[in-house]
Order: C-alpha cells, then sequence, then structure tokens
C-alpha cells in the first residue's frame, strides 16, 4: 500500500473562513504578531495572548471543515496517510483525517506554562489563575515563533518513507515545516496545490514535482481523484 503524507498550510483553512495573519500585511486578525505569538509576548501581556487566542478558539468553533480536508481524509480509505499540519484547528479531525501530526500545537487545548507535557483538552476561554495540575498558569497550546517545534522529528519520520506527497496551502516559506520535503524519498511524487504557489529550496530540486495553481478546494479534489484512479 502506497504511503501518503499531507503537509497543510493555512490556505486550506482560510478558505473554511479563519484568516491567515500572511494575508494582512503581517496582521493577524489586527494584531502584530510580535505581540500575540511570542514567548516575549506572553511575559509583556499575558492577558492580551489570552484575549486574542481566546478569541481564535471562538471564531474556530463556527467554523466547518470544507471540501479539501474531506477529500483528503477520503484517502483514509485507499492508501497509508499521515497528515501533517501546520494548523492548530481541528477541521482536519472534524473533516474524519485519523493520523494528524499537529507541528504549531492545537487552539482548543492548553498546556502548562512550565510543564510542557501537562496538555489539556480546552474548549472555553483561558483565564488568567487557571492552573496546571502541579498549579502553574495555563497557556495556549501552540507553537510560538521562536520556540522549538517539538513534533518536527515524528514528521520527518514519517515522511522519508512516502511514496506521494501533498502540499496544500502553504507558502513553503515558514521554516522548519517548509524543510519537510527535503527529507522525502527522491522518487517520491509531490503535488503541490495553491494559488498563489511559490517554490522554496526542496520544491525546486524536485524531480517528481507538480505544480496545481488553484485553490484548495478546487485543486486537492482533483488530485484525490487522480490517485483514486
Amino acid at each position: 500500500m502506497d504511503k501518503v503524507v499531507i503537509l497543510t498550510g493555512a490556505g486550506i483553512s482560510a478558505e473554511s473562513g479563519i484568516k491567515t495573519f500572511r494575508d494582512a500585511g503581517g496582521l493577524w486578525e489586527g494584531y502584530n504578531i510580535e505581540d500575540v505569538a511570542t514567548p516575549d509576548a506572553w511575559q509583556r501581556n499575558p492577558q492580551l495572548v489570552l484575549d486574542f487566542y481566546n478569541e481564535r478558539r471562538k471564531q474556530l468553533l463556527t467554523v466547518a471543515p470544507n471540501t479539501a480536508h474531506y477529500a483528503l481524509a477520503s484517502l483514509d480509505d485507499h492508501f497509508e496517510t499521515m497528515v501533517i499540519t501546520q494548523n492548530v484547528d481541528d477541521l482536519h479531525e472534524r473533516a474524519g483525517s485519523k493520523n494528524i501530526i499537529h507541528l504549531h500545537g492545537e487552539l482548543l487545548k492548553a498546556r502548562s506554562s512550565v510543564y510542557e507535557q501537562l496538555v489539556y483538552d480546552w474548549k472555553k476561554d483561558i483565564l488568567l489563575g487557571d492552573q496546571c495540575t502541579k498549579g502553574y498558569q495555563l497557556r495556549p497550546h501552540i507553537v510560538w515563533f521562536g520556540e522549538m517545534v517539538p513534533m518536527l522529528e515524528n514528521a520527518i519520520e514519517e515522511i522519508v518513507d512516502a511514496n506521494i506527497i501533498l502540499v496544500v496551502g502553504s507558502s513553503m516559506q515558514v521554516y522548519p515545516a517548509a524543510g519537510l520535503v527535503g527529507y522525502a524519498p527522491g522518487d517520491a511524487r509531490i503535488f503541490y496545490v495553491d494559488p498563489k504557489p511559490t517554490l522554496n529550496y526542496e520544491l525546486s530540486h524536485r524531480k517528481g514535482l507538480e505544480v496545481i495553481a488553484k485553490s484548495a478546494t478546487v485543486g486537492v479534489p482533483e488530485v484525490v481523484q487522480r490517485l483514486f484512479k
């Protein structure tokens, strides 16, 4: 059975109504990234950071997976699949994908600000004073800019033996995630679906690359149907 590894970025979630900061000139819902998505921001103004992610969490609960999410989930019945996503939403899970690695964390979880391994399912607001079981403030379970990506090694282990790779809705400019395709076998087929595709170093040196310059909701179902055939 062929192994398919799917790398997804903000573009696929944007089509469900989740805004991305890259589409707003470096602003994310009106916020500078440096003010809400870095460890320094958390130290300076934890209330602002919590407010920002509390709003993102509420928004996430109002949107739904789109046809691209469902098309990717349908691959589970025909291939060994793994979704590696840069997105912090749960739209892949809701669409039915079973094997998912979240590189940058999950919006519907909270974790201890001191003990990273203490992670909790969390759909309500995180408030100042909410604590982990060891008595430390909870924070969003998000990998902020400047932090290590703990699931990166797991992702590399999945991609090193992939036969087919789908890259969907990613600018392929945010490292280390953008460098994952460099670990794929040399003979792997790679499909890159994005309305504004940009080839980074790793993609530009791939012989088995096919670029589909379409939105995720259009391009992904087309690729999936081709794989079925």
